[in-house]
């Protein structure tokens, strides 16, 4: 009987555990993008996500608040779940500073998300990096680049993830199946909406 022809899922895991998979590290991602936040001095964090019921969305609020107990601290609220979108962002920026206008640092679970709240915290008077600072995740260029100022992101390094993904299938097919979901580490792209330009 002739042997299955490997496969290896990418970007999404498949549900069984001796099938190879390979994921962003999601998690991983928030966790940067936090510590990156705490880096630049601000310590009263609030978190926006999309769906609860999305994976990423609570993955990526899991990370969050991962990275802020590392430092002993607590998000400034409860996070926040709505949709993946510019208008969800608007409104999150009304929510976040009426229920705490002390914020000084918001980890969006999106770009999208991020774009929508650094419009919604300009409309409502406040400068972003300077008041509150803004982080999104996707790393989306007709995002980041088109929001102001252009957004501070995490990029899930997608080249990177297919290339393993080509390397395990390459194992496989060699006969040295590796089984189970591997994680690809994020790597965080810092602009301006968490450092004032110094140009």
């Amino acid at each position: 009987q002739k042997p299955p022809v490997p496969v290896v899922y990418a970007f999404m895991p498949s549900t069984d555990p001796t099938d190879c998979s390979i994921v962003p590290d999601e998690t991983d991602g928030a966790r940067r993008a936090v510590t990156h936040l705490l880096d630049m001095g601000r310590h009263n964090l609030a978190l926006v996500a999309g769906p609860e019921r999305h994976h990423s969305a609570r993955a990526r609020a899991e990370g969050a608040i991962t990275a802020l107990a590392t430092d002993s601290l607590t998000p400034a609220l409860e996070p926040l779940y709505g949709e993946w979108s510019e208008a969800w962002g608007r409104q999150a920026a009304r929510i976040l500073l009426r229920r705490n206008p002390d914020i000084d640092a918001v980890f969006c679970a999106s770009d999208q998300i991020a774009r929508g709240l650094t419009d919604g915290l300009r409309e409502a008077g406040k400068s972003v990096p300077g008041d509150i600072a803004i982080t999104g995740f996707d790393n989306w260029d007709v995002m980041t680049s088109a929001a102001r100022p252009a957004l501070t992101s995490i990029d899930m390094d997608l080249e990177g993830l297919g290339r393993d993904a080509a390397n395990l299938l390459l194992a496989a097919i060699g006969g040295e199946p590796q089984h189970g979901v591997h994680l690809h580490p994020c790597r965080l792209a810092i602009r301006a909406s968490t450092a004032p330009d110094e140009g």
